[in-house]
């Protein structure tokens, strides 16, 4: 046993219990500065040209590792608590608790991490980079149990202390770092490469507030500031060593240098600094941890003395206040000149702090030798966000590093890769020339000569055609020209991916046609998943259980092995046994429902959900239109063979969406009428889960039967809440669009419903749509629209609905609302068929999880490895156990 363990005693355990039980016996009147963990006297390291070291550092590697025991963590977890954040027996708060055990932890995440890192730099292995503006995080506690297999461990010691484990979850708060599905795909891909062992790092932005919170007032939403770092985040640690200086405004001016040679600078900037905090990311039980590093904006100077002592307050600290603001708020809305303004510096912030970073680590052991450069280095770009590394590693390349243009383009084009997620055409960022020119002028010109270049090219083989180098210029032209960002992404890389197959092929034929036409061998698909170790291990803990008594544990990290399970969808003892734990789940869920919503959901009714953004591509119109259409049923006694139905919806509109908002509102409004209605007799409840989060969803996707997948055909990339809830084992009722289609395909038709026109039938709908003829030729879509245009579900607020309305009958609906409503209906009276036979839904059940092991992001970044990154696997430097 090590020295340190030796000082473990049953007294110092019995001091840590004394300490810590009365934690739990009142509210905490005390708040943690979110510096609490941070060294204030640090300071940004000048470059250098090679690694410092010292003895002290050299021996740090060399101690023994820390104890994973019970007696060895109590006492860690003791001085922390009382030594570090000063507590004593006074404390009534969980939050000091959660953070003596997160430090706890992170000590024996940092010495896997050096270890980690260390393999890594010895080997020389070839490393990628994840570029992303969101990672959605939710909470790290109960994922970091999990795979440091500390859970049991933990849990126990923690009863011993007189303290609950989940207590101590639910006191952590969502890290909120991102709007829905494109950053928690980011962050389950993170997972899936420590635990693939594959020298990843992920690069995104500390936002101070996350994406808002969401309350509801009179039905409507309400958006508030998620001060997520309020209590501070004892996982995270500050680097201020590693500093970078990000520059906006000034202007470019050319110059000779010493030999001679035309060059160009970017001069009379206004400089921010990046301040990089690390986040460690453990693999499942293989002592690999990775980092993502979050950078936070920060003035170069805190505030003009001279403005101060002239007594201008105000003034003196409006330098600091600006810098601050770029990492202030998640995406800021982009509706004023200002948001976009505000949007366009994150992006670039994120993009050249981050190169900054790995170029200043290639010097450290290469100086400035970029010969082998693209073999060793990848950069992927999630979605457009940050395309501006492209110019951007050009700028460093060529002004900073003295490379000729050639030179820089070839290692530019064979580093970048750029992962597309939207079929969106308004979601594709085009930024104006006059705003890029104005904060990046240095950039600006880069893209012009880029795109010079670039036209060219296209024009050498295609001729003469005019109308195809405007399509494809990076710059749109017009009254005000704009800067095409996924022009430039597809341009500067050499990989260009969709995430679903059905997306990918309708990028090559639609959207980025021109492109692919030019550069096929660039496309290629890699359809997306989600990390079973959070979304069904740690998520759902019962169907852990049972799972890993009928079919092993191997399913935690080789999801395929659920297909095992399909053999025992037949047996009625285990069918009985899936049903107790799903029962139990739906008992999880309906509690939350109660708490968040005040709406009883009863455990014996077929639960009905969707959440995710709400967008109307998303159409949670149509679904709460289906809700209307089973509400008249019941008010005109139509209710033979009832099927008791739960309906959950939930998710965030983006403040300056209107008609998004909107359909938060119907969706209150008509829960509260039906709700309401002493008719009904809890036959239909429907309810809108305010603030929908990552902790929430770790509780819906256990508990849901019905997994509702409705988008438009052909607008969805691919969808990940799908997979979770699949995984889970809900039946999914949706359009072929997206990741859809290859769920279907796993899972087969009988076990999943299927409704709505196809890709190819929606372009062709369009032509001649006429959604009035639609509702008029149909007795149930008529009794509907009636309701909602008598004002039913708004008789103090006349008109509330109008503009809801004006979108279902117009016939420019891009969302054909009305041409999938009687399928819908249809295929919803299948599902609750199929649920009326338990032990059929049972089976449709088991089989739907049976079925979801294609949907691991383990997949995913297998397949992005060998066919894009081309990553050595390296497992972690063995510790000196002395």
């Amino acid at each position: 046993m090590p020295a340190r363990n030796a000082l473990t005693s049953k007294n110092a355990l019995a001091g840590a219990a004394r300490i810590m039980i009365p934690f739990f016996k009142g509210t905490n009147p005390f708040k943690v500065n979110q510096n609490t963990f941070m060294d204030q006297n640090s300071k940004p390291a000048a470059r250098h040209n090679a690694p410092q070291t010292s003895n002290l550092a050299s021996e740090l590697y060399e101690l023994p590792p820390l104890g994973m025991d019970q007696e060895t963590l109590a006492l860690d977890i003791r001085r922390y608590f009382g030594n570090f954040l000063g507590r004593d027996k006074y404390c009534r708060s969980s939050r000091y608790p959660h953070h003596a055990l997160v430090l706890a932890l992170r000590d024996r995440l940092m010495e896997r991490q050096k270890r980690t890192r260390s393999a890594y730099e010895g080997s020389g292995a070839k490393h990628a980079y994840y570029l992303s503006l969101e990672f959605l995080m939710g909470r790290t506690l109960n994922n970091a149990l999990l795979n440091l297999d500390l859970g049991e461990t933990t849990e126990a010691l923690l009863r011993r202390l007189g303290l609950n484990l989940e207590e101590i979850i639910d006191s952590e708060s969502d890290a909120g770092l991102g709007n829905g599905g494109l950053g928690r795909l980011a962050a389950c891909f993170l997972d899936s490469c420590a635990t693939l062992q594959l020298p990843v790092m992920g690069y995104g932005i500390r936002y101070a507030y996350g994406m808002f919170r969401q309350h509801m007032e009179n039905g409507s939403q309400v958006e508030e500031p998620d001060h997520w770092l309020r209590d501070g985040n004892p996982w995270e640690l500050e680097r201020p060593e590693h500093t970078r200086r990000i520059k906006y405004g000034g202007r470019s001016e050319f110059y000779r240098d010493a030999s001679g040679q035309q060059r160009s600078r970017w001069v009379d900037s206004h400089d921010v600094l990046a301040v990089p905090f690390d986040t460690p990311i453990p693999g499942y039980r293989n002592d690999t941890v990775n980092v993502l590093r979050l950078w936070s904006a920060a003035a170069t100077d805190e505030f003009d003395l001279g403005e101060f002592n002239a007594g201008s307050y105000p003034e003196s600290v409006s330098a600091k206040n600006a810098a601050e603001n770029i990492t202030m708020v998640l995406y800021p809305n982009d509706a004023s000149e200002n948001g976009k303004e505000l949007r366009l510096r994150q992006q670039y912030f994120l993009a050249s702090a981050s190169l900054q970073d790995v170029l200043e680590r290639w010097e450290m052991h290469h100086g400035r030798d970029f010969s082998q450069f693209a073999e060793k280095n990848a950069f992927q770009l999630n979605d457009t966000h940050p395309s501006c590394a492209v110019p951007e590693l050009m700028r460093l390349l060529i002004d900073e590093y003295d490379l000729g243009w050639e030179e820089a383009w070839q290692i530019t084009r064979h580093t970048m890769a750029y992962t597309n997620h939207t079929l969106l055409p308004e979601a594709l960022e085009k930024w104006s020339v006059r705003l890029f020119g104005q904060l990046l002028p240095r950039l600006l010109s880069i893209i012009y000569e880029i795109n010079a270049r670039f036209l060219n090219e296209v024009s050498k083989r295609w001729p003469g055609d005019n109308a195809r180098l405007a399509r494809m210029s990076l710059i749109e032209e017009g009254p005000e020209p704009h800067v095409r960002m996924a022009y430039l992404a597809i341009v500067g890389s050499f990989s260009v991916n969709g995430v679903a197959a059905l997306h990918s092929e309708l990028l090559q034929k639609g959207l980025f046609r021109d492109f692919y036409e030019l550069w096929p061998h660039k496309f290629n698909n890699k359809t997306n998943g989600v990390t079973q170790r959070r979304w069904l291990a740690a998520a759902n803990p019962a169907l852990r259980q049972l799972l890993d008594e009928t079919i092993g544990t191997a399913w935690v990290t080789q999801l395929d092995e659920l297909r095992k399970l399909t053999k025992h969808a037949d047996d009625p003892v285990f069918r009985q046994r899936w049903q107790a734990v799903k029962r139990a789940n739906k008992v999880r869920l309906a509690s939350l429902v109660q708490r968040d919503c005040g709406v009883v959901f009863d455990p014996e009714a077929l639960f009905d959900v969707q959440v995710k953004r709400i967008h109307e591509y998303k159409r949670q119109l149509l679904n709460i239109l289906h809700v209307i259409h089973l509400y008249a049923r019941l008010k005109h006694g139509e209710d033979a063979e009832w099927t008791p139905r739960c309906v959950l919806i939930g998710g965030k509109a983006a403040p300056g969406y209107f008609i998004a908002k909107r359909i938060i509102t119907l969706v209150s409004k008509v829960a509260e009428v039906v709700n309401g209605d002493d008719e009904i007799d809890g036959r239909l409840k429907v309810a809108f889960l305010p603030n929908y989060r990552v902790s929430a969803m770790e509780l819906i996707a256990p508990g849901t039967d019905l997994s509702e997948q409705i988008s438009t055909a052909g607008k969805e990339a691919s969808g990940t809440g799908n997979m979770k809830f699949m995984m889970n084992g809900a039946a999914t009722i949706g359009t072929l669009d997206g990741a859809n289609i290859e769920i279907r395909e796993e899972v087969g038709d009988d076990n999943f419903f299927l409704f709505g026109l196809t890709a190819e039938e929606v372009e062709k709908a369009r032509r001649d749509y006429n959604p009035n003829a639609l509702i008029a030729a149909d007795a149930d879509f008529t009794r509907v629209m009636a309701l909602l245009e008598s004002g039913h579900f708004n008789r103090f607020e006349p008109g509330l609905f109008e503009p809801i309305i004006g979108a279902i009958r117009s016939r420019h609906d891009p969302w054909l609302v009305a041409a999938d409503f009687r399928s819908f209906i249809d295929a919803q009276e299948r599902a609750a068929a199929a649920y009326r036979d338990r032990e059929r839904w049972s089976r449709m059940s088991i089989l739907n999880t049976a079925a979801s092991g294609k949907f691991s992001t383990d997949r995913t970044m297998a397949e992005y490895n060998a066919e894009i990154w081309r990553l050595t696997p390296m497992a972690p430097v063995q510790p000196n156990r002395q």
